[in-house]
């Protein structure tokens, strides 16, 4: 949520940065709310500080022993207004918040304007592209060889999308989890194990809704709402309350399941684990102070690359655009692994600085250590990583051409295997 005031103050800076994200908005509605919330503000104190005038004025006629009728009719006049004004704020206040969480975030000014992924910004790559002397299969061929993956069971229980991972498959992905998550800790996060449901406060205060409904699977019965990324539920750790400076930045890491509907994505890049309903994932949470946090967005984003070197996979970063870019971001990169049996970048991580946009919705500020007035922190979180798709490719990258495929070393102490097949 943007601070009214910056609204009201850059009009034409929030529409267009709006427009850049692809999203059409109408500030007039907002500014019209906002201009009668302070006129019956206006109106509420003058009626207040009348009542106290009118009331003053009855214990006195009283106390001198006069009539008193009509001064009492007028306070009874102004406290059925009071009533209603206090009503019509209620009504007014509700409506502008509504109207609020429809805007955008801004986007930084070093992100570039674009409006598709090819207008994003390859800014580094790391490791070298395999060229190999035989010819490289893709993950769904090795995990069916190997019954480490299993889809069509999974299928079968639950629908596309939700598969089984068997025997070392599900080793593997263990594996993967515990090495994600003591890194993170090796790099100063606290581990945290959230709820993998919330209600829907929490889905509002990082953005979910009223942008996400259709990706999110919904507990209806009970009005709550599977999480499509541990981000929700740790962001939401420290609504309303009060955080000091000095503990600032607070980092989290979250191992947990992920869901989504990924509803409009069908027939997209669907095979095998590209693209899953159900997924792990490791998820890093920062509260930062506002002044370092785009320094914080840097070192966020070298944690989340840290991983992929160690695994000796090759990736690059992007820069990503602002039509590329979420209703929340101010800023985003995002992290793509190569596939050697796809031939394709797959997108593993996520790394974003959402400034105070979040914090303002979910109310978390910091105390100053020289004891002035609290201020909204700014909220980082990148994934670190999505497993799925870092599971296909290390099984495509580290394929053998006698068909087996070997566990980087880094894996093995967790693993307590060397190779699949």
């Amino acid at each position: 949520m943007l601070d009214l005031k910056f609204l009201r103050e850059n009009r034409e800076v929030v529409i267009k940065g709006a427009e850049a994200k692809g999203i059409d908005i109408n500030l007039d509605p907002i500014i019209e709310a906002d201009d009668r919330r302070k006129a019956l503000i206006q109106e509420g104190d003058n009626l207040k500080s009348r009542r106290n005038q009118v009331s003053a004025q009855v214990g006195k006629l009283k106390k001198e022993g006069k009539d008193a009728s009509s001064v009492i009719a007028e306070m009874e006049s102004v406290k059925t207004r009071i009533q209603e004004i206090d009503s019509e704020m209620r009504e007014v206040e509700k409506n502008l918040t509504a109207l609020l969480l429809t805007i955008p975030n801004i986007p930084h000014t070093s992100v570039p304007i674009g409006k598709t992924p090819a207008d994003n910004k390859e800014i580094f790559r790391w490791g070298e592209i395999i060229k190999p002397d035989f010819p490289m299969k893709p993950h769904w061929d090795l995990t069916d060889k190997f019954e480490i993956v299993d889809f069509s069971r999974g299928s079968k229980v639950t629908g596309a999308g939700f598969p089984f991972y068997v025997g070392k498959g599900a080793l593997l992905e263990r594996a993967l989890i515990n090495f994600f998550l003591d890194h993170a800790g090796q790099r100063g996060y606290k581990e945290i194990a959230p709820p993998i449901i919330v209600n829907e406060d929490s889905a509002r205060g990082t953005g979910q809704i009223p942008d996400k409904e259709d990706l999110m699977y919904v507990v209806e019965r009970d009005q709550f709402y599977m999480i499509p990324t541990a981000e929700v539920s740790v962001t939401n750790f420290h609504r309303d309350e009060n955080l000091n400076e000095s503990d600032l930045p607070v980092k989290y890491a979250a191992y947990t399941p992920c869901f989504r509907r990924e509803a409009g994505s069908y027939g997209k890049d669907v095979r095998g684990l590209n693209r899953l309903h159900q997924f792990d994932k490791v998820e890093l949470v920062k509260f930062v102070h506002p002044l370092k946090s785009y320094d914080e967005l840097e070192l966020l984003r070298e944690d989340a690359e840290r991983v992929l070197q160690l695994l000796g996979l090759p990736y690059h970063t992007l820069l990503m655009c602002t039509g590329d870019m979420g209703f929340t971001q101010a800023k985003k990169y995002d992290l793509e692994v190569w596939a050697p049996g796809q031939q394709k970048w797959l997108e593993v991580s996520s790394c974003s600085n959402f400034e105070s946009f979040q914090a303002r919705r979910m109310n978390i500020k910091f105390r100053p250590d020289n004891g002035g007035k609290p201020e909204f922190v700014h909220t980082l979180n990148g994934s670190g990583l999505a497993l799925p798709r870092v599971v296909a490719a290390l099984i495509e990258h580290y394929q053998t051409p006698e068909g087996k495929i070997i566990i980087p070393k880094v894996l093995q102490q967790y693993t307590k295997f060397e190779v699949i097949g």
